[in-house]
C-alpha cells in the first residue's frame, strides 16, 4: 500500500496537534552543510551538524515519540540569516542544561551579531571567572549552534579555536556577519 505524499503530511499535521509527539525535526539546507534541526513542543532544542543516528538521540533526551516534520518557522529564520537579512533569532527555545551551562547560554545569546568574544570573557560575565575552560566545554555542547551563537566566541588571543561545525564552518559563519575579513 503506497501512502499519497498529501495522506502523509495530513498525518504528520495531526500527529502534532494531537499532542503524540515528543520531538519533530527536519532537515535545513544551508550554505554551511546540512542542519538537523529539532523541536519539542517548548521551542527549538537541537541544531546538529552530523545527522549520524540522530532520531536516537532525540528519543534518548526528549522522549521515543519522534516524527520528522516540516518546522518552517526554524527554517525560515535560518533562512533569513543565511541571506543576511536576520542578526538575531525570535525562535522559543527549549534548554535541558543545568544551572551554570544555562547561565553561559544566556549570556552567549547576548553576543551580538558581527562581534567576537573570548571563553574567559563568558565566563566572567555568566559568574565565575576562572571557568573558561568550562565555558569552553559548554560551547563544545552547544545543543542549539547558530541560534545560540558559540562560533561568536574565540581564543583569549583571538584565534579561532574549536567548532562543532568544523573551524571552516565557524569561519564562514563569522566572515557572513562580517566579523572576521574573507581571507
Amino acid at each position: 500500500m503506497n501512502v499519497t505524499t498529501d495522506l502523509d503530511a495530513r498525518f504528520r499535521a495531526v500527529a502534532v496537534a494531537e499532542g503524540l509527539v515528543d520531538v519533530r525535526y527536519d532537515v535545513v539546507a544551508s550554505p554551511v552543510g546540512e542542519l538537523h534541526v529539532a523541536a519539542t513542543d517548548r521551542g527549538l532544542c537541537r541544531i546538529s551538524y552530523h545527522g549520524d543516528e540522530w532520531e536516537e538521540r532525540l528519543a534518548r533526551g526528549f522522549g521515543v515519540r519522534v516524527l520528522r516534520s516540516p518546522l518552517d518557522e526554524v527554517r525560515r529564520e535560518l533562512d533569513e540569516y543565511f541571506a543576511g537579512r536576520r542578526r538575531s533569532f525570535d525562535l522559543p527555545l527549549d534548554l535541558r542544561v543545568a544551572e551554570f551551562p544555562a547561565a553561559v547560554l544566556r549570556e552567549l545569546a547576548r553576543v551580538p551579531y558581527g562581534r567576537t568574544d573570548t571563553y574567559g570573557k563568558l565566563a566572567a560575565r555568566a559568574g565565575r571567572p576562572r571557568a573558561a575552560r568550562a565555558v569552553g566545554t559548554i560551547m563544545n555542547r552547544n545543543p542549539i549552534p547558530i541560534v545560540l551563537p558559540c562560533h561568536r566566541i574565540v581564543g583569549a588571543t583571538g584565534a579561532l579555536t574549536g567548532y562543532a561545525g568544523g573551524l571552516d564552518v565557524k569561519r564562514r559563519l563569522l566572515e557572513l556577519e562580517g566579523a572576521m575579513l574573507e581571507a
